[in-house]
This record gives structure tokens, sequence and C-alpha cells, in this order.
């Protein structure tokens, strides 16, 4: 068993904490947490691991420690996890859908 510290929230989890699969086997370490701040919303977390970044989903966070982020999935799933999308990325595509529905409003 592994000593991670207490519990803590999403907000307080910081870049390069130990990241483990299910089944105790070293991931990577925390990039970035993932969250719709405008919802107080927890996404998941891009975890840098030996084969690039990977995108965990929150739903596949079991457990988020002081010293170390366990997973409900096994290390070697961890790899076939999405590469994540920048954050650029991300906020050009939300606001190509804002303006495709400004002008569909429009042509109503």
């Amino acid at each position: 068993m592994h000593d991670d510290g207490p519990a803590i929230s999403y907000l307080a989890l910081r870049r390069g904490t130990p990241v483990r699969g299910s089944d105790g086997v070293a991931v990577g370490r925390v990039r970035r947490v993932q969250d719709n701040a405008r919802e107080h919303i927890f996404d998941g977390i891009v975890v840098e691991t030996r084969r690039g970044r990977r995108f965990v989903d929150a739903p596949e966070v079991a457990h988020i420690a002081e010293r170390a982020v366990t997973l409900t999935i096994a290390a070697d799933a961890v790899l076939d996890l999405p590469v994540p999308r920048s954050r650029m990325l991300e906020r050009l595509d939300q606001m190509t859908i804002v303006r495709r529905a400004k002008r569909e409003l429009r042509n109503r």
C-alpha cells in the first residue's frame, strides 16, 4: 500500500504529482487539471507519460491525494487514452460554434 497523504480537491492538485493505475503501476505525472471553471466541475487530468500526454477523463480518476493520483483503469490502458487537444484549439472550436449559432439566429 502507498502512503499518498490525505485526499485533496482537484483544485489543489499540483503539476508533477505522480499518477498510478488501478494496478499500482506508475503511469506518469500530472501535467494539468482540466475543469469547467464556470460550473466548478472537474473534467479530468492531462498526464505526461513516457509516450506523450494523455487525457484521463474524470470518471477514470479514482482518488486524488496530496502525493499521488490513483486511476480506475490499469496503467497499460492509459496509453490507449486520447491525446489531449490544446486549449487554444478548444477555444477556437467554441468560438466557431458560437459564431455559427449567432449566424443561424440571424438567418431565421
